[in-house]
């Protein structure tokens, strides 16, 4: 990824509103999609916790998904990008809440159950699995969905655009930016 883009890709997730405190930006990665992940964050100096507890933790460390607090400065951010985006690592968002609420919001999202109420992980972490979901929530789902996070982001299908979804009236409100090469976002 050329600087250019990764430049872009950070001004668009780091956005403040002028004269205020920007809240405090976040990644779940899924260290499932490539071992490089889980060897980064341990030997990285980041705030970082796995969404999964207990013997659980222990046993798929090497593969579970983790809630990382993000800096606006740091050399972690641009190994995630250069090397995660258009690979589905995680999807970000921003949030006002601390890393124990939203880890603790994040965990209800793991497990769902299906017609027989047998339990089945869900991916959501996946932004190939995320953004399709996102767009297919009603009200009471973004609600729960969304709680204390004011908006997610991701790489499109198509890297050369970032999706950034929010809170919307009955369904999410979505926005593509492109972050790539204009001449192909433009296609």
């Amino acid at each position: 990824m050329p600087d250019l883009y990764f430049e872009r890709i950070m001004n668009q997730l780091w956005r403040p509103a002028e004269g205020e405190i920007p809240p405090q930006l976040y990644v779940i990665l899924d260290s499932a999609r490539d071992e490089r992940i889980y060897s980064k964050l341990v030997k990285s100096d980041i705030e970082v916790v796995s969404l999964y507890r207990g013997d659980l933790e222990r046993e798929l460390a090497e593969v579970a998904p983790y809630l990382i607090k993000l800096q606006r400065v740091d050399p972690f951010n641009e190994w995630l990008l250069k090397n995660g985006w258009g690979n589905s690592w995680g999807i970000f968002f921003e949030s006002s809440a601390t890393m124990k609420e939203l880890r603790q919001h994040l965990r209800t999202f793991l497990m769902v159950y299906d017609e027989e109420a047998n339990p089945l992980y869900f991916r959501y972490y996946d932004p190939r699995v995320f953004r399709i979901y996102l767009a297919t929530c009603n009200q009471e789902e973004m609600n729960t969905v969304f709680g204390p996070i004011h908006y997610y982001a991701m790489e499109d299908e198509d890297p050369n655009f970032l999706l950034r979804f929010w809170l919307g009236q009955e369904s999410p409100m979505q926005e593509k930016i492109p972050v790539g090469r204009i001449e192909e976002a433009m296609k």
